[in-house]
């Protein structure tokens, strides 16, 4: 530790240190004269960069006294040697306010601890939109979910905090903020959510409800990922691909196994999920690291698409190609059909999709037509038949060469 680092720890709070030590899958043992003793043994730890090892014990003071930041810097020295990481890490992330952590493990070729960078272009891409995903299904879960976001679902996004980097191949830390204790509502209404579906609690809605947002998006965030695995488990074994919707209840959409398989990257690499939850609302259930290996990814991909076939309502999609035709329609209204991609899709899938347009596209449409001009479409979809039909068109942009 350093000096500057010695002298934080005598604001370091005990309880700072027990939560922290809870978190981490630590157990206090009994009570000593002036402290905790606190043991953690093999498998306790929820980070996925540590391995098992030997139990260890640290003594935490229940109150400070005149050796108290000697007391903290053991601690620290300890938990240094356990997580092989900088005491003042460690240090910085018990001054945290409560959170609950993810953490993404990528298996790239190359020295643990370092990433091609395009790996993690598409691993910080499809993990942002993965918490979108989740944040959008604690919102309402579909097996769709809408193009344009609610802001409290951007506030989320917003708020989720990437951590330094772990040891285990390449670890990305986040966490995602919770309320002060004292301004949440009783605790006993968060202990009665399950992981996978509040609604099956006991208390039923009104438990979920007086869950934290960011508890909410996590929870849906481990269950999601949870259901899209064992649905690609399913699809595999059948050799057909599975009902992807009935996980939708419990956080799996079209956009979440999209995003799961940005995560891969082009290399379709394989990857894991692991989660750890605040102490200050104690999970009991076992939440054991999700393994997505590389031959899921095409189940995902093709469980997104059947969603969005059979059940792709979006609204503000953004619509880029071009106007092959142009459709008279009764009472002097038209339909153009635009060949294109969606840029919401990861993987981007030319198609014709039939656009209602307004009284004021009708000409711009049919310059583009005429002249072959990439358009820019944004409106809301629905199924038709086989394909994607565009209604309610918010914006069409011609974009001459």
């Amino acid at each position: 530790m350093t000096d500057a680092e010695f002298e934080e720890s005598l604001a370091l709070a005990p309880e700072a240190v027990r939560r922290y030590l809870s978190g981490k899958g630590w157990r206090a043992e009994r009570d000593l004269n002036g402290g905790e003793l606190w043991e953690r043994g093999p498998g306790n730890e929820p980070d996925p960069g540590d391995e098992p090892g030997p139990p260890y014990e640290v003594l935490v003071p229940s109150r400070r006294r005149r050796d108290y930041p000697g007391r903290i810097a053991d601690i620290l020295e300890t938990l240094a040697l356990v997580e092989t990481r900088r005491p003042g890490d460690i240090l910085r992330e018990m001054q945290l306010p409560p959170v609950d952590w993810q953490f993404l493990r990528l298996v790239p070729p190359g020295p643990s601890g370092t990433a091609p960078l395009l790996d993690l272009v598409s691993a910080l891409t499809g993990f942002k939109d993965l918490h979108t995903a989740a944040a959008s299904s604690a919102l309402a879960p579909q097996a769709v979910q809408p193009g344009q976001k609610p802001q409290v679902v951007k506030d989320h996004v917003a708020a989720v905090r990437l951590d330094q980097t772990r040891v285990g191949s390449y670890v990305l830390a986040a966490h995602t903020p919770l309320p002060d204790p004292l301004a949440r509502l009783p605790r006993v209404a968060h202990e009665q959510a399950t992981l996978f579906h509040a609604d099956a609690a006991p208390d039923g809605p009104g438990a979920r409800q007086a869950e934290p947002f960011g508890r909410q998006v996590t929870r849906m965030l481990f269950a999601g990922v949870t259901c899209a695995v064992a649905a690609a488990e399913e699809t595999l074994a059948q050799d057909s691909l599975t009902d992807f919707d009935r996980f939708t209840g419990a956080g799996l959409s079209a956009n979440l196994c999209e995003s799961l398989v940005r995560i891969a990257g082009e290399e379709r690499r394989d990857f894991s999920l692991a989660f750890a939850w605040s102490s200050e609302l104690p999970v009991e259930q076992p939440s054991p690291p999700v393994n997505i290996a590389s031959r899921h990814l095409e189940a995902l991909e093709e469980g997104a698409k059947d969603l969005r076939a059979r059940l792709g309502h979006e609204a503000g999609a953004v619509l880029r190609g071009v106007v092959t035709r142009l459709h008279a329609e009764h009472l002097g209204s038209r339909e153009a059909t635009v060949y294109g991609f969606f840029e919401h899709e990861y993987a981007a899938r030319m198609r014709n999709v039939r656009v209602r347009l307004r009284r004021e596209d009708i000409d711009p449409a049919t310059d583009a037509w005429r002249n072959r001009y990439e358009v820019l479409v944004e409106g809301d979809t629905e199924p038709r038949g086989n394909g994607v039909k565009m209604r309610h068109v918010s914006a069409f942009v011609v974009r001459p060469e």
